[in-house]
């Protein structure tokens, strides 16, 4: 099995650090990409990490997943209330996955509390801000034989 991880951020998760940083904070993609790669590492897994505005690249991604990687770290942004061709990608693959969210999304407008992969995701994190990658790795690497 490989020891590798697939990182996955959704549509405008590339504008972190500048977009609404009431809610998601200072921190940048470039960032969320460290913490993941040094809590990664801290249990002998490599990264891959992939952002896209593009639903079809992100399908692609998971796709590509089974060929070399041993779980997926996901934060669907907007997609997690509209996407279940992102959901069939991910239970298609048969990888465990975590969802995250940077924000309380329970803390936030009706239409956000609703998510089409929290009942087949292995792990989730809501509202732990960045660091909550670090916590998906490590919850997800317990997981992992």
């Amino acid at each position: 099995m490989s020891r590798r991880i697939l990182l996955v951020n959704g549509p405008n998760l590339n504008l972190l650090g500048s977009r609404e940083p009431e809610v998601y904070g200072t921190a940048t993609l470039a960032d969320v990409e460290r913490i993941t790669i040094a809590a990664a590492a801290e249990h002998g897994f490599a990264v891959r990490a992939v952002q896209s505005n593009h639903e079809g690249v992100l399908i692609d991604a998971i796709h590509a997943a089974r060929e070399d990687c041993a779980a997926i770290v996901i934060n669907p942004g907007g997609l997690t209330h509209t996407s279940v061709v992102l959901r069939d990608a991910l239970t298609g693959v048969s990888l465990p996955f975590a969802e995250v969210h940077i924000s309380d999304v329970y803390a936030r407008e009706e239409f956000r509390h609703r998510s089409y992969l929290d009942d087949v995701a292995a792990v989730r994190v809501v509202g732990r801000g960045v660091d909550g990658y670090a916590d998906a790795v490590r919850q997800l690497a317990a997981l992992i034989p």
